[in-house]
């Protein structure tokens, strides 16, 4: 009976390569009239998922995202039970039979069709590549258990200068290669095994000279690579030697169930872990996972060697998005994790670095200190991406100006890798921060790094980001200006309109308590803005603003009072300036604090409760306040005009006085709110 425990876990499949791999265990169960449609029927699924999967990258509210989340893992776990009845019976009639009673289940469509000869051949081959990869991992660990050679060396190894347990051995299964030269390749073909898979796996070698062969391994421990279903896909094997002349670590070839570049050393054992803790460590070699995993840090694994590529990185995706690189703190090693760093976040995961001390490597570091010790260094130690490359980088630089803006081209290039708009532009003003750059020229750069390798479109949408961000500034400036000449309250019409639609969009379906007459009353805040509008049958001035405001009425009609207004509709809208405005107001980082307009009254916050109860009603008189002086301000200059009549100037006298009325009322409204 096949199990096919990954898919359960799988998140994220970029990777359309884990279709071969369903392939793979579907013709070993069932005959060739069936495995075609399963695979059709899987490609069906996988497809719902991509779309799904869109729509989730698209919302930047947790609970769109949580939907799409959903969505993703019903469709895994109509799979889990395709596939389960896919391998449940030995019987290819039964198995098939059950495929399709679920498949009809979830409307799936199986159109039958048979295996080619090539196909059958080659599905053949690669299980009996499988099989001899079993084989001679369990041959490997028993010669390390009960040979001589196998304990006094391999064991040795393990046991006394590693530190691995017995129980940690047998579960990685560790071995030894005999240092006789052909042991392993005689004892394979003694048990049946073809040369032709010794020699397609890259076990065995063969000499040109006289067609001799002999072991890859030899004299060699060894370390079982495990794809990430548990069969054994690959080795690789360090000498013991110290004399420099044999290269320190031998792997196995590329082959026909093997690529280095797809796989992740520990994955297998680590992805429960993974997906418990919600989040993986990355190290660098198999010495580092297995200590790790002994010290009880479980959710572990390693590129094996290599340098870090994008199938793994996406292969990792798949169980979680947030990843931690313990790097090793010689040049090198920090050299090749920012490598890595630029490929994590061009898929869009999020990104967490940690150094160790000096001294110490992830192996060593695990053996002397206690799984406890260890996940609090990590908490305490590790930093985002981007202030560990500043602080390397400008470590390396000094104060010359011309590696400090080498520099700063470094760190654009890698926030340019990052596929999310809106991540991009918190990392943009970080950024600008830390390296005392204005904000206006990272944004421009970003765009023409990213317009090398997405074209135009992307272009524009940062240049409109950066013409919204200078208007911005320009009318923040003017906002300062009028807060200093303000006698009352204030700030330009514009600048409280802004206000407003930061209220909506951040917390618009949130209520704040006020008492009156002696009760407890629940405000919303949405439902307050509205209504205080509509009375007075006021429109923005600004029309982005007039459109975001619409925008949130229409959709908050149709929602309910109380129920957010996802963020997609305003970052997604079609006029560029309402979606460069909704991320400016969206990425604001004062969640919770006083504007700075209410600071010039010296206004002491101390809960949200108080910060919506006092703010937002201060906003609305404020903004009332203003838009009655604009309309008193008209009547003034009418009067001012030489056309009008005796009555009209006398109608215009008294629409005064009533606006003047209004505006003494909200005056004082706006002072007891103040006070």
């Amino acid at each position: 009976m096949l199990h096919i425990p990954y898919l359960h876990n799988a998140r994220v499949d970029e990777d359309f390569g884990v279709q071969t791999r369903l392939y793979e265990l579907g013709s070993a169960t069932l005959t060739a009239d069936v495995v075609k449609p399963v695979l059709a029927a899987w490609k069906v699924s996988l497809d719902a998922f991509d779309d799904a999967l869109k729509q989730s990258q698209k919302s930047l509210q947790t609970g769109m995202v949580e939907e799409a989340d959903r969505k993703v893992d019903r469709l895994y776990s109509a799979m889990r039970k395709y596939m389960d009845a896919f391998c449940a019976h030995p019987t290819a009639e039964v198995a098939a039979e059950a495929v399709k009673v679920v498949a009809k289940r979830y409307g799936i469509e199986i159109e039958e069709r048979e295996q080619t000869e090539e196909d059958v051949r080659r599905n053949n081959d690669r299980e009996s590549m499988f099989a001899l990869n079993g084989w001679v991992a369990e041959y490997f660990s028993k010669y390390l258990e009960s040979n001589t050679e196998g304990r006094s060396i391999g064991y040795s190894y393990f046991a006394q200068k590693r530190g691995f347990t017995d129980a940690t051995i047998r579960k990685f299964g560790l071995g030894f290669c005999s240092a006789k030269g052909d042991e392993m390749t005689k004892a394979a073909l003694a048990a049946g095994y073809k040369e032709e898979f010794l020699l397609s796996t890259g076990l065995t070698l063969k000499r040109e000279s006289d067609g001799r062969l002999y072991d890859r391994f030899r004299d060699r421990v060894m370390f079982p690579v495990h794809n990430i279903s548990g069969r054994i896909v690959a080795f690789g094997g360090r000498t013991l030697r110290t004399d420099g002349k044999v290269a320190k670590y031998q792997n196995s070839p590329e082959s026909e169930i093997y690529s280095k570049t797809r796989e992740l050393y520990g994955l297998y054992f680590a992805k429960k872990a993974i997906q418990q803790q919600e989040y993986a460590i990355m190290v660098e070699g198999y010495t580092d996972v297995i200590s790790m995993h002994q010290a009880g840090v479980e959710n572990v694994v390693a590129s094996s060697g290599t340098s870090l590529t994008q199938d793994q990185i996406r292969l990792l995706n798949r169980f979680t998005r947030n990843i931690t690189i313990i790097y090793d703190g010689d040049s090198a090693g920090v050299k090749a994790t920012l490598r890595g760093v630029d490929m994590i976040l061009r898929e869009g995961m999020n990104v967490r670095i940690v150094s160790l001390p000096p001294e110490h490597d992830p192996d060593s570091f695990a053996r002397a200190h206690t799984a406890d010790e260890v996940r609090e260094y990590i908490h305490n130690r590790e930093e985002d991406f981007l202030s560990f490359k500043a602080k390397m980088l400008l470590r390396d630089a000094g104060s010359d100006p011309i590696k400090r803006s080498a520099v700063i081209g470094d760190m654009v290039g890698s926030i340019a890798q990052i596929p999310d708009s809106i991540q991009r532009s918190v990392y943009i003003k970080d950024c600008a921060q830390t390296m005392n750059v204005d904000e206006s020229v990272l944004i421009s750069e970003v765009a023409r790094r990213r317009n090398s390798h997405t074209g135009d479109r992307e272009t524009d949408e940062f240049i409109r980001r950066q013409q919204s961000d200078i208007r911005r500034e320009q009318a923040q400036q003017a906002v300062e200006v009028d807060v200093n000449r303000s006698l009352v309250a204030g700030s330009s019409i514009e600048a409280l309109e802004y206000e407003l639609v930061k209220y909506l969009l951040k917390s618009g379906h949130k209520s704040y308590e006020v008492l009156e007459s002696r009760q407890v009353v629940e405000i919303n805040i949405a439902d307050e803005i509205f209504r205080s509008l509509e009375a007075d049958q006021i429109t923005f001035s600004v029309p982005v603003f007039n459109s975001m405001l619409q925008t949130y009425r229409e959709h908050w009609l149709q929602l309910g009072v109380g129920v957010e207004v996802p963020a997609q509709y305003f970052v997604n809208h079609p006029d560029p300036e309402v979606c460069n405005m909704a991320v400016d107001i969206l990425t604001s980082d004062d969640n919770y604090i006083p504007s700075e307009i209410w600071k010039q009254k010296e206004v002491h916050v101390e809960s949200e409760n108080e910060i919506f109860a006092t703010g937002v009603p201060k906003a609305i008189m404020i903004y009332r306040s203003k838009i009655v002086d604009r309309m008193i301000n008209a009547e003034l200059e009418r009067l001012r005009s030489s056309s009008l009549t005796e009555d009209e100037e006398s109608e215009c006298a008294m629409r005064i006085a009533r606006l003047n009325k209004v505006k003494n009322a909200l005056s004082k409204r706006s002072d007891r709110l103040i006070l």
